[in-house]
């Protein structure tokens, strides 16, 4: 007995749709045509599903099988399939879908080698790039995207501001997504850029060993500035013990404390307050200066440190 066409047909039809359903939900409902093709759907069959509602078209190369509303990791994968076949999520975008939160991208980025083949997509910064190797791309299955420590130099580099450029990096590190020390392997791949030398002063801030040159820094700009110098890492008592105050001006009773990117981390909070409460009873007042102040917000924070010691009675510029 032979079997029946109509039933080999129906039972075709319903494992192919059990595939790609299968996929769709392993793709967080998005599946591309090439994978629809693959499946064994005709481009027929593909317009017939759009056009009955079932599914809709997400750009040109890629379908959602539902209805609902797009999750941020559908609109990353979908960007990825429209862009070409070699394309993936790079700089800020990367970082998000690899958890960053807090952080805003006004276009999705998507990266593709130079020369391969790329398409442009609404809504999305499609751009060919040199710096590509195989073992930038995260290895494992979801959406293609560059390493953690790649996009967030990436990112930096590309930004619109330093202080924008500074932010991705310690996110990153603050989120625990990477650490300062592989930040700084990948942008040893970075040979040329014009904020190369930023990016590398940033990292070394998250490295949290450099809070000598930090001081040093606010010596230097206090020479430049004409202000009068201050002593470093002075030595204190107080309620809980000896302790070090990074910069004073001792005539003028003025702390500025140089935070690295330890401090704002939860296990520093209580022993930093307990340490300038102290220096404010004695009499002191404290300025708080982040390292990475220095680098992004340089003119704000010795502005404030000058009126300190104009508040405090010094006359040195005013009377010059």
């Amino acid at each position: 007995m032979k079997d029946d066409p109509q039933v080999s047909r129906s039972v075709v039809r319903r494992r192919r749709r059990r595939a790609v359903e299968r996929l769709a939900r392993e793709q967080d409902g998005i599946v591309s045509r090439r994978e629809l093709y693959a499946a064994g759907y005709t481009r027929a069959e593909v317009r017939a599903n759009l056009r009955a509602d079932r599914w809709r078209r997400v750009g040109t190369q890629s379908v959602c099988v539902h209805r609902g509303p797009l999750s941020q990791r559908a609109r990353h994968r979908a960007a990825v399939n429209e862009a070409g076949p070699r394309a993936y999520l790079d700089a800020g975008s990367a970082l998000v879908e690899a958890g960053l939160t807090g952080f805003t991208m006004p276009r999705i980025r998507v990266s593709v080698p130079r020369g391969a083949k790329a398409w442009r997509v609404k809504g999305v910064d499609v751009r060919q790039t040199r710096r590509w190797t195989r073992e930038d791309l995260v290895p494992d299955g979801g959406v293609r995207r560059s390493r953690v420590e790649v996009a967030a130099v990436r990112q930096a580099m590309w930004s619109r501001t330093d202080r924008e450029a500074a932010l991705a990096l310690t996110m990153s590190v603050q989120q625990g997504l990477t650490t300062a020390d592989k930040i700084g392997e990948a942008l040893l791949a970075v040979r040329r850029d014009r904020r190369r030398a930023f990016i590398a002063g940033v990292v070394m801030d998250l490295l949290g060993g450099v809070r000598s040159l930090g001081e040093l820094d606010v010596v230097r700009e206090c020479r430049r500035r004409g202000l009068p110098e201050p002593s470093k890492q002075v030595m204190r008592r107080g309620r809980n013990g000896t302790y070090y105050l990074d910069i004073l001006w001792e005539e003028w009773n003025l702390v500025v404390e140089v935070d690295g990117i330890q401090h704002s981390w939860a296990s520093e909070v209580v022993g930093d307050a307990i340490r300038q409460n102290d220096v404010v009873l004695q009499g002191a007042r404290v300025l708080r200066l982040p390292l990475l102040g220095l680098r992004v917000a340089r003119e704000q924070f010795f502005d404030q440190i000058e009126q300190g010691l104009f508040d405090a009675g010094w006359e040195g510029r005013r009377s010059a």
